[in-house]
């Protein structure tokens, strides 16, 4: 059912909750199939407003910091596998309430936070993070095992017998990766840590594995777990992406506020940002579809997008439309519900679009909207 946005404030993102669903049932059932576990990664998606529907189909979550393990506990429901590449001693109790499993960056901050693991009073699982020194990621700035990386220990590191309290390995070097890039990947960790995977209970082959993309071999990449379990019997395989589970599950709704011109060069000012409110745009970088354009200057009307901050460079183009653009006209940018919401931000004191749900019933639920407060409280 299309999503009727005069229902809409605007801005606004809009997930669509039957996509959602769609998604969710595709990640289960390779889940199931494989017999591994997929977990969802805040970092990509963290609208806990939305977490009853993700609990139907999915058990735990990963998380990065302290308050996304808390948001875990007290919002999910259940307690977080964690990692982070440098814990702080004033959050660590807390983050060790909110942790089943818990991996360490480095031997260092095993050393100096495995003792107050072992001392407590529940269990927690921990691990230590592995770098295959291998990833296919073509953007330096998200490829984790770039050289010099500070992420993980690589396999001339790595004792001849783990540590006491060592149950597992996670890696992460993927990123809207392929299922053969999980193939190759596998070969790698095999290649240089086989000796040690007979000795651990579980491994994290972390996020980046974008299996519900159009055109992403699913069969293959069950087929690889089930291959991996069959050899390491030993193992709980477990998943943690995050653009896969709301992958193509919703827009940002926009409108133009003005037009103007220079050196020939048309831009549609919009009421949202692109450094505030989409800023993997810029950062990944990469130019997103909008509805009813085409990407490129091929077209008789034909507009750069420019944000509604001060940023110089808050800007994108060229779209090409089949009419004259209008003030007061909505612009529709495509998937914009994952690494959007968990990255906005109120720079030159831009409001964030509100969250809202497009219901598989066909009604508006609007979850959060914004105000002044928000963007005042920030600095109380």
């Amino acid at each position: 059912m299309d999503i009727d946005f005069t229902k809409f404030t605007s801005p606004c993102y809009i997930m669509e909750e039957e996509r959602l669903r769609n998604n969710l049932s595709l990640i289960k059932q390779v889940a199931d199939r494989a017999g591994v576990e997929i977990i969802l990664a805040f970092k990509a998606f963290s609208l806990w407003r939305s977490f009853p529907i993700f609990k139907e189909y999915i058990r735990h979550t990963t998380a990065s910091s302290l308050y996304e393990a808390r948001l875990a506990y007290e919002e999910f429901g259940s307690k977080a596998h964690t990692y982070s590449p440098a814990y702080m001693a004033q959050d660590f109790s807390e983050i060790l309430r909110c942790s089943s499993h818990l991996t360490f960056n480095s031997f260092s901050q095993y050393r100096k936070f495995y003792p107050v693991v072992r001392n407590s009073d529940e269990y927690v699982s921990c691990g230590i993070r592995i770098n295959p020194e291998y990833s296919e990621i073509k953007t330096e700035m998200y490829n984790p095992c770039a050289p010099g990386s500070r992420f993980g220990v690589t396999a001339d590191l790595l004792p001849e017998e783990l540590p006491e309290g060592i149950e597992g390995f996670h890696c992460h070097n993927h990123c809207e990766s392929s299922a053969e890039a999980l193939e190759h990947t596998i070969y790698h960790i095999e290649d240089k840590f086989s000796r040690w995977l007979p000795q651990i209970k579980w491994l994290n082959l972390g996020g980046g594995h974008l299996m519900t993309r159009k055109g992403y071999d699913v069969e293959l990449s069950i087929n690889l777990l089930k291959g991996l379990k069959e050899r390491y019997p030993n193992l709980q395989i477990i998943l943690e992406p995050g653009s896969a589970f709301a992958w193509q599950t919703g827009v940002l709704a926009a409108e133009v506020v003005d037009v103007v011109e220079s050196c020939g060069i048309k831009t549609a000012i919009l009421n949202v940002s692109f450094t505030c409110h989409m800023p993997d745009c810029l950062e990944m970088p990469y130019q997103p579809e909008v509805r009813g354009a085409s990407i490129g200057s091929d077209g008789p009307y034909v507009y750069r997008l420019g944000g509604n901050s001060c940023l110089s460079g808050d800007f994108m183009g060229s779209w090409s439309f089949d009419h004259e653009l209008k003030v007061g006209e909505s612009v529709v940018f495509e998937d914009m519900i994952h690494y959007t919401t968990v990255k906005t931000n109120m720079f030159n004191g831009i409001s964030h679009p509100s969250i809202a749900m497009w219901s598989k019933e066909g009604k508006a639920v609007l979850l959060r909207q914004y105000t002044y407060e928000d963007y005042r409280n920030r600095m109380d």
